[in-house]
């Protein structure tokens, strides 16, 4: 079975220093017809430049509408291990944090069922699962059940919610990122399992503004851990920093996107009024600088990859809630009248980003309840006309 196809293409993505995602499939097409079929046809689509894949309908599981994806080769007498490579799922646990045993688990009943071919991790969440067949979905997803593991999102639903490591492993988290995320994903099951919006939905949750898991550029509401107040300076080891070699000038001052920074020589200041907490100079100086003590989450909304539309990244909606407690009401609350006022307005395959540029923040506002503010401006206005509703004159 294995090896049956030569891949002259392929293998000179072998070459070089880096691993290659072609040598892996190589390995798993020596147990699996599978993982040697999809080499065969790879190959076939790198010397015709064409691609065989195609949409023949929809698949899943009894009970969920996500977390199944189907994939139909167009070439299945050809290629009968890929005529039907159905992708799967798995909602991953907060932080990508797995033991070696749950690894293995999980990739002792994927041999079983499927390909055994994986990609770990998507880019936006979910442990995913690459190449099964329709008959096998069931007893597969009956086995991951059983064992506690769940479907991730997909289609025009809540997809699965996503974390860095948080407090965790990190000294800088400002919230409990992975909490705020298992808390989330528990709270919106049904919106996650069963797609009932205009498109998808992602949530994202980073400890900090150094945001390991690209928030700020791949969700729909992102979740950024902040502080209120000065930040916590150390002119000690600001020395020491500045002793060692390091030129606080150009690398801490000149650096700072709102240049709310000084440095005399021998001693830091920062206008903390002007500071975006932007965490730079935080994460160059770690022995120095400290966040403030009072700790919450600014809320950002309207990221999006450039796929109907072109891209997007996230604006600031809430610069600061708290978000300390123990059933995050405040968070939980906010996102379902946000997901409310988009589900409600937004036509189909259009992302949150993309409605609030054709209605503007206004409505937004508005429908949530949330008073406007600075931090909310994106870029200056582009027209000089001014629109006034009965209510603005209420008071």
């Amino acid at each position: 079975m294995a090896g049956k196809y030569k891949t002259p293409m392929l293998d000179e993505l072998e070459k070089g220093e880096w691993p290659s995602f072609i040598t892996e499939i190589k390995k798993a097409a020596k147990n699996n017809q599978m993982a040697d079929d999809e080499l065969g046809q790879l190959e076939k689509s790198f010397q015709t430049k064409r691609g065989y894949w195609k949409h023949g309908g929809i698949v899943g599981v009894l009970g969920y509408g996500s977390g199944v994806i189907g994939r139909y080769h167009s070439l299945p007498e050809e290629f009968p291990g890929v005529a039907q490579f159905h992708t799967y799922r798995i909602n991953q646990p907060s932080g990508f944090f797995y033991t070696a045993a749950a690894l293995r688990e999980i990739m002792d009943i994927w041999d079983k069922y499927g390909s055994g071919l994986t990609n770990l991790h998507g880019s936006t969440g979910d442990l995913v699962l690459l190449g099964t067949t329709t008959e096998n979905l069931e007893a597969l997803f009956a086995e991951y059940s059983s064992r506690g593991w769940d479907l991730g999102g997909s289609g025009s639903a809540m997809r699965t919610p996503s974390c860095c490591v948080g407090q965790a492993r990190c000294e800088w988290a400002n919230i409990d990122a992975m909490a705020i995320c298992n808390h989330m994903t528990q709270h919106f099951q049904d919106e996650l399992h069963r797609p009932a919006f205009p498109y998808k939905f992602k949530i994202k949750v980073s400890g900090c503004a150094c945001d390991c898991v690209a928030a700020i550029a791949r969700a729909d509401l992102s979740i950024i851990g902040t502080w209120k107040g000065d930040i916590q300076i150390d002119q000690a080891e600001v020395k020491k920093y500045a002793g060692s070699g390091m030129d606080i000038q150009k690398e801490i001052v000149e650096m700072c996107p709102t240049a709310c920074m000084s440095f005399d020589g021998s001693s830091l200041t920062i206008n903390n009024e002007q500071c975006s907490r932007c965490m730079h100079c935080i994460a160059k100086m770690t022995k120095a600088l400290r966040p403030g003590k009072e700790k919450g989450a600014s809320i950002l909304v309207g990221s999006k990859a450039p796929i109907v539309v072109g891209s997007l990244i996230s604006w600031v909606l809430v610069p600061f809630i708290k978000a300390d407690d123990d059933d995050f009401a405040a968070l939980t609350e906010l996102t379902e009248n946000i997901i409310e006022w988009w589900d409600d307005n937004a036509k189909p395959r259009e992302r949150l980003g993309e409605l609030i540029e054709v209605k503007g923040m206004r409505p937004l506002l508005e429908a949530i309840g949330m008073p406007p503010v600075p931090q909310q401006v994106k870029e200056p206005r582009k027209d000089p006309f001014f629109f006034w509703s009965e209510d603005d004159f209420a008071k």
